[in-house]
């Protein structure tokens, strides 16, 4: 039998003062792992720069302040994507991540433009950007192939415990060793001219869930776009639309783009959440969510081991006070502004 480790690295474990959904003696049924960051790294920075305009193709100051921030170098790693929201605007996110913070504030100081204006009536702008600590977050993986905040770790662990079952994200978080992570205070909103800052409330839960289907072909990969994505998507569409009844403050379908702005076979949700607890009911109960697992899990249980479809994803409860959100020209039922509206 092989070995399996837990997903909290050596250097973040405490003694546990919270329960877990599983015993140590649990054995999960297929592999899966989580990123291992350098002792060293002590926070990471999650920063989303995008950019919103209601025609298909981007007017000119949109095409300009992405190419603006194509040529600005820096951060552990950066991608594209892009997504229809609710009100039919099409949305190009610019993702960047860095496992540096002083090294974040220095590159935002010489490139802090995004939202600065002053507002165009063509296209909005956002900033969405999280600061937690490295016991503030966890990355899950069902193959040997990082994504998103995984790409700026050295490497990954070998097979982890705690997954497989419902709950096992809030146990792969090294923080709720000792804390329930309850919301805590409300969502407020300040205005300067065209712009607006929105304050979260603590404990904001943040999940970037992916799926890549690049190598499917023949029978899987027919069986995924038409069994598997479909449900996905209206579960997305699910939260896109109705997501606060749920404390789904507001979800994204994204998908990721090529060097040259083709499409890839990547998609990913992204969504914040007032809370993971709100989070996990959702995923455990809702309608939506039992549907997409009941999907995924017939389509792997068919495939089996030869199934080549990659999962992955990233979840982070963030402290009140390392959260930027700001919005420039955006229409109100943008990201946190529809905490606020």
């Amino acid at each position: 039998m092989t070995s399996v480790e837990s997903a909290i690295p050596a250097h973040l474990r405490a003694d546990r003062t919270r329960p877990t959904r599983k015993s140590a003696a649990f054995r999960p049924p297929y592999p899966s792992f989580s990123a291992r960051f350098a002792p060293s790294v002590r926070q990471v920075v999650m920063a989303y720069f995008g950019v919103q305009h209601p025609s298909e193709t981007p007017p000119p100051v949109a095409e300009k302040a992405l190419a603006r921030l194509a040529g600005a170098a820096g951060s552990a790693h950066r991608e594209r994507a892009r997504y229809v929201d609710e009100a039919g605007y099409h949305t190009t996110v610019e993702i960047r991540y860095w496992t540096d913070p002083a090294e974040f504030s220095a590159w935002l100081a010489d490139h802090d433009f995004w939202t600065a204006g002053p507002a165009s009536p063509d296209a909005g702008f956002f900033l969405e950007v999280v600061q937690p600590t490295v016991r503030r977050f966890e990355t899950l993986f069902s193959n040997d192939r990082r994504e998103g905040i995984g790409v700026a770790a050295e490497g990954l662990s070998g097979e982890i415990r705690e997954h497989g079952y419902w709950g096992g994200a809030r146990d792969r978080l090294p923080l709720a060793q000792t804390d329930p992570l309850d919301a805590a205070g409300t969502v407020s909103a300040g205005f300067s001219g065209d712009l607006v800052t929105v304050v979260p409330n603590g404990n904001l839960c943040l999940i970037r869930s992916g799926q890549e289907w690049t190598e499917t072909d023949g029978d899987e990969r027919r069986m995924y776009l038409a069994e598997v994505e479909p449900v996905l998507r209206a579960g997305m569409d699910f939260l896109r639309d109705d997501g606060r009844s749920v404390g789904c403050y507001a979800n994204r379908y994204l998908r990721v783009l090529a060097e040259d702005g083709g499409e890839t076979d990547k998609t990913f949700g992204l969504s914040w959440w007032r809370s993971l607890e709100d989070l996990e009911t959702w995923a455990e109960s809702h309608p939506t969510h039992v549907a997409i697992f009941r999907a995924a899990l017939k389509y792997l249980s068919t495939m089996g081991p030869a199934a080549r479809l990659r999962l992955y994803h990233e979840v982070t409860v963030a402290e009140q006070g390392q959260t930027r959100f700001e919005y420039l020209g955006c229409h109100p039922g943008t990201g946190l502004l529809r905490a606020v509206a």
